[in-house]
């Protein structure tokens, strides 16, 4: 495995928080569909990103495809860049930044 993968596999482990469980019930919540960017297409990107962080988590190591990697790649960026933003002060509960954190598997209230 390369260095970098290895590096992706650690952040992915660390900053990806939600059991599989947790990430599937929340995906079906009308709170995980509010939120994120749609582009016009009804699905925003997170909420797609989350059913393929569900696929990920549901395979062996070995058995991760360069699309997975490269899509552990970019959560771990996405959660990486919105922790760094802080969230907002108060109801960070019930905010758009801890829902959108959650379309990409990561709750910041864990």
């Amino acid at each position: 495995m390369m260095a970098a993968q290895d590096d992706t596999w650690s952040d992915w482990q660390e900053l990806v928080n939600m059991t599989p469980t947790e990430l599937k019930d929340w995906l079906e919540t009308e709170d995980s569909k509010s939120v994120g960017d749609t582009g016009g297409e009804g699905e925003s990107t997170g909420h797609k990103s989350g059913r393929h962080i569900l696929r990920i988590k549901d395979k062996k190591k070995a058995d991760l495809t360069e699309d997975d990697w490269s899509h552990m790649a970019k959560v771990n960026g996405y959660i990486k860049r919105h922790l760094a933003q802080g969230g907002p002060d108060e109801d960070k509960e019930t905010s758009d930044w801890r829902f959108s954190l959650m379309n990409w598997g990561h709750d910041p209230m864990k």
